[in-house]
């Protein structure tokens, strides 16, 4: 099966390629296949936000599309950055600004207090409209300061109480096997072995 990866985040198209070639799929980024403008993000949540970023593209290339919008949600900050996690300093994909304006907000909570947790919805949409989705969660604190090289976005500030690291210290492999991104997938991937 090929299915297209509706986004061009290098870090999220090589942990999706590397998940999906262990299932015999061919994942492909849109923008190897096609030059789609992309979508404005109108949801209020991260499953509408997926499906409708899924739906657009399937639209447009007539082929399966998997789309996932995901954030990281400081418990303090009730739904904060949430959906706005890419942006939310402003500039999409700015992690640098995104992460010291997090760090900013957090400044007055101690330690304990800065529980948070990233959260994936993944939709895979066919071209005959067909839906389905699969979230995932990860739990952990969000420091004030950076540890780690490997990850991106806000990995480099969410430790990881039970494994004593950041996100962003972990191989891909492991970062797979607990992250929501990678629950996300392995529950994404139990519903489509049912199907």
């Amino acid at each position: 099966m090929k299915i297209v990866l509706a986004t061009k985040n290098k870090g999220k198209i090589k942990e999706f390629k590397k998940v999906f070639s262990e299932l015999g799929w061919e994942a492909v980024a849109i923008s190897d296949i096609a030059y789609v403008k992309e979508p404005e993000e109108t949801g209020k949540t991260f499953e509408e936000n997926a499906i409708n970023k899924a739906k657009y593209y399937s639209k447009a290339v007539s082929m399966p599309v998997l789309a996932d919008d995901s954030g990281i949600i400081a418990d303090v900050l009730k739904d904060r950055p949430g959906i706005y996690s890419a942006r939310y300093a402003g500039v999409h994909g700015d992690d640098k600004a995104n992460n010291s304006k997090l760090v900013d907000k957090l400044r007055l909570y101690k330690e304990n207090e800065r529980s948070g947790y990233y959260m994936c919805v993944i939709a895979l949409v066919w071209p005959n409209g067909k839906v389905i989705t699969a979230q995932g969660k990860c739990e952990g604190i969000i420091r004030d300061f950076e540890e780690g090289e490997n990850g991106f976005g806000y990995d480099p500030l969410f430790y990881l109480p039970e494994k004593k690291c950041t996100m962003a210290q972990l191989t891909l492999e492991e970062k797979n096997k607990i992250s929501h991104r990678g629950k996300a997938i392995k529950n994404l991937i139990e519903k489509l072995k049912k199907l």
